[in-house]
Parts: C-alpha cells; sequence; structure tokens
C-alpha cells in the first residue's frame, strides 16, 4: 500500500503544477493590455470633444486578470465590479468627463474614483472610439435591420498626414532666376520637405518647385516668396488633409438589399434590441405600411449625426423634440430606443471579439446591473 501511494504522488503534484501554470498565464500587464484594446480599436477615431482612455490607473505595476465590461459605471454597478474581482472596468461612456477639482465623498462620481483606488481597481472608456469603429456600435445596431449595405455618414479621418506637413506650398522658377540659391534660402526656414521638377509653360522650360511645411513654417514661406512679386503671384498653396477612413466614422447610412414596411422594421429593432416598446414619430404623409429602405443611425444620441441626412428612417436613442419635428416635415419616421438601449447589446458582442482578439489570456465578464435609467410604466 506504501509503494502505490508512493506512485501516486508524482501525478498529484504534476496536476497542482499544471494548475499554477494555467492561473499564472490568466492576466496581462496594464500596459500591454491597454495596448491591445488600442490596436482593436484606436482612440484617435474618438470625438476631439471626447474623454477616453484609461481615466483611473491604480499605481504600478498593475496586471488584469479580469476585465468587466458595462456600458455606464454607477455606483451599483462598481460595487458588482468589486464583488467580482475586476482589475479593470471598461465603461463604454466616461464616468469622468468634466474636469474634477476635488475628490470627496460627497458626489457620486467621485466616490467611483474613491473606490476605485482604494480597492486597485482601473477605469478605461473607449466611447466614440467603439462608435466609429468598423465593428462598433453603429455597426452592431445596424445588424437589427437585416441584409443591407453601409457607410459612415461622417467619415474619421486618418490621425496624421500621409506626407509631412499640412500644407502644400508651389511655384515656378525660370531660368532667369537662381534655382540654387533660392531653394537653399528656402531650405533655411526649417520644418520643410522640398522637391523640384522640370515644367514646360508657353513654350518656356521652367523648374516647378513643390515642398511640404507646417502651419509655423507656412508664415515664414509666405513672407520669404512675396519678397519676390514675380514669384509670389505664380504661389499656389494647398491645405493638406487627412485621408478618409473606410468604414469608419459616425453614423451609418444603411440601404437595405429588400425595402419593408415601417411596421416590419419596428419589429426587427425592437426584436435586436431586446425591447418590449420603443417610440415612434411618423413622418408627414407616412404609415406603418409604408416603404422603409434607406436607414440613418447613430447609437446613444443621434440629432447631430443624423440632421440633414435623406433617409426613410432615422433609428437613435434620443433626440430633441424640434429635430423630431424638422425630421417629420420632410417625410422621415424617427424611432427614439432610449440613449443606451441602442448602445449596451453591443458588449455582447465586444466580450466575444476582446475575447479573440487578446487569445483568452484574461477573464472577460459583462455587468449583470448596468441598465438605461429610463423604463416605460
Amino acid at each position: 500500500m506504501l509503494s502505490s501511494s508512493v506512485h501516486r504522488v508524482p501525478k498529484i503534484v504534476q496536476l497542482v503544477q499544471c494548475r499554477i501554470h494555467s492561473s499564472s498565464r490568466s492576466f496581462m500587464d496594464l500596459k500591454a493590455l491597454l495596448s491591445s484594446l488600442n490596436d482593436f480599436a484606436s482612440l484617435s477615431f474618438a470625438e476631439s470633444w471626447d474623454n477616453v482612455g484609461l481615466l483611473v490607473e491604480p499605481s504600478p505595476p498593475h496586471t488584469v486578470n479580469t476585465l468587466f465590461l458595462t456600458n455606464d459605471l454607477t455606483e451599483e454597478v462598481m460595487e458588482e465590479a468589486l464583488r467580482k474581482k475586476a482589475d479593470l472596468i471598461l465603461s463604454y461612456h466616461p464616468p469622468i468627463f468634466r474636469p474634477m477639482k476635488h475628490i470627496t465623498w460627497n458626489n457620486w462620481k467621485e466616490r467611483l474614483v474613491i473606490r476605485a483606488l482604494e480597492n486597485r481597481v482601473g477605469i478605461y472608456s473607449p466611447h466614440t472610439a467603439y462608435d466609429a469603429a468598423p465593428q462598433g456600435v453603429n455597426n452592431w445596431l445596424a445588424k437589427g435591420l437585416g441584409a443591407c449595405t453601409s457607410r459612415p455618414i461622417h467619415p474619421s479621418q486618418a490621425p496624421s498626414h500621409p506626407t509631412d506637413g499640412t500644407h502644400r506650398v508651389e511655384f515656378t522658377v525660370n531660368q532667369a532666376q537662381n534655382l540654387d540659391t533660392l531653394v537653399s534660402e528656402v531650405k533655411r526656414i526649417g520644418d520643410i520637405s522640398l522637391t523640384s521638377f522640370s515644367a514646360r509653360v508657353d513654350n518656356e522650360e521652367q523648374t516647378r518647385i513643390s515642398l511640404n511645411c507646417s502651419q509655423k513654417a507656412l508664415t515664414q514661406v509666405v513672407a520669404f516668396l512675396s519678397q519676390n512679386r514675380q514669384l509670389y503671384q505664380k504661389t499656389e498653396i494647398l491645405s493638406l488633409e487627412k485621408p478618409l477612413l473606410l468604414h469608419t466614422g459616425m453614423g451609418r447610412l444603411c440601404t437595405l438589399e429588400e425595402p419593408v414596411s415601417l411596421a416590419t422594421m419596428i419589429e426587427r429593432i425592437k426584436r435586436h434590441l431586446k425591447l418590449p416598446h420603443l417610440r415612434l414619430a411618423l413622418g408627414v404623409g407616412r404609415t406603418l405600411e409604408s416603404k422603409v429602405e434607406a436607414v440613418a443611425l447613430c447609437a446613444g444620441s443621434g440629432s447631430s449625426v443624423l440632421q440633414g441626412v435623406q433617409a426613410d428612417l432615422y433609428l437613435t436613442g434620443e433626440m430633441s423634440h424640434h429635430d423630431i419635428l424638422d425630421a417629420a416635415s420632410q417625410g422621415i419616421n424617427v424611432i427614439l430606443c432610449e440613449h443606451s438601449n441602442t448602445e449596451r447589446g453591443f458588449l455582447s458582442d465586444l466580450q466575444d471579439m476582446l475575447g479573440t482578439h487578446l487569445e483568452n489570456k484574461i477573464n472577460i465578464i459583462l455587468s449583470e446591473t448596468d441598465r438605461d435609467p429610463l423604463c416605460v410604466v
């Protein structure tokens, strides 16, 4: 019997070692996780007014075993996150938006910061970066419409220019002018890149100068060129735009493969958002049997994004009274589902996508207490 027990010990030790090894792989360093989250959807997609990224950071080093997903971080949701041993909370809406002048127990948002830091929990918010992302909130919302093609209503721009500088200055130099001296003088300005090529103008061989420069250098370039009246009269200044990003941007304009009645579309949206009720404003001259082919949508609050877009239906969480009247006067139907009801369902898709993107290195869980503050009674 003793011999038999001795033979079992290595198997038990091997099993314990296996469990320890498996557990040790189930975390990520916070910095590495933030980098991966940015690879998934760049924070550069976010609107300039937004407050996105890491909002609360425990003192480093900080490792993340459990990532907790919520649409809104309320005190009730915070307590749930702490019970479930979250190391990082991904709150779609930023709980810190306006600057805080103090961190006290008198305000619920300040209490969130205190509770997070006391328990070494980070808070991260992507908000409009996820609205704009190709695989983000608005694309998820469009899935409820049925088979359709979609494009962003307001496409995002790349975070930087593909070439150096923000402006391009072009001018022509004729053979009578000292090209080498001119180029040397321009290059002294600094913060520019310059190219030259031959061009024939009015049957005369000339040299075309093209230079890229920053906004700061542009003033100096113009001041230099204006000293030569003949040169300056042939100068063109172009503002360089950042290229648009395909499938990335605010809102979506969706064209259905097969038009359906408004009544059918209402049922599709209810089913997708798991809502028993929603709010409808019929466009002038429209009925529940009117056909819907083009849908303009924006998760959350869509007034500014949807305004002026030609469509049969506007779909969003909330709009102002007067914006609804404007849309209805143009024969556009409006469906409102309450702000976060058009966003929260995306988190289930996000849980799966992040699991794959992060190679299942950490636990990713959804809040069970997060909900829209409004309900129909």
